[in-house]
């Protein structure tokens, strides 16, 4: 597990159960800048959905720290019925603020580490259709649209599939 890699004036770790508030609100900030009008009410507490994900034995949240503050986070795990060499990274957000700095680029790659040292060997998302600056991103770090669920008429997510490349190891 990533407990805490740094670099330059960054800390990559793992998100702590007291830091769920934080991390709702980056969660928030984010999604709000591709839903042009407003986040749709879904009826979902996201702030219980985090704590959930923090606390999950089987899952990761990783955030990226600077100056104190959490500014990208990621939340992963093997989802239910898949394969356990499969991982799917189900949040992957930096603050507004943050972006085009090398966050998002540098929590990706403690990701794949971590999913390399898990003995993952395929990633997947899903991206909301909308949100062309994380499909470019997602592209740019080798990111591919998933054969096995290729997008239909009235889908609002695109999925994505990941090779994790190198070696892999289990513990």
């Amino acid at each position: 597990m990533v407990s805490g890699r740094v670099t330059g004036d960054r800390v990559i770790r793992t998100v702590l159960a007291a830091e769920a508030e934080a991390v709702a609100a980056l969660h928030a900030r984010a999604r709000a800048t591709y839903y042009p009008d407003g986040i749709p009410d879904d009826g979902t507490d996201w702030l219980a959905t985090w704590r959930g994900a923090i606390a999950r034995p089987d899952g990761h949240v990783l955030c990226v720290v600077e100056q104190g503050r959490i500014v990208g986070l990621a939340s992963f795990r093997t989802p239910d019925g898949a394969p356990a060499d499969t991982v799917k990274l189900f949040q992957f957000h930096v603050d507004p603020g943050h972006w085009r700095t090398g966050v998002g680029t540098a929590l990706h790659a403690a990701c794949v580490e971590e999913w390399r040292a898990d003995g993952r060997r395929t990633a997947v998302l899903d991206v909301h259709v909308d949100n062309r600056r994380a499909q470019a991103f997602y592209g740019r770090q080798g990111w591919v649209p998933d054969p096995e669920n290729p997008l239909a008429e009235g889908d609002h997510h695109l999925f994505l599939r990941y090779a994790v490349a190198g070696e892999h190891r289990r513990e």
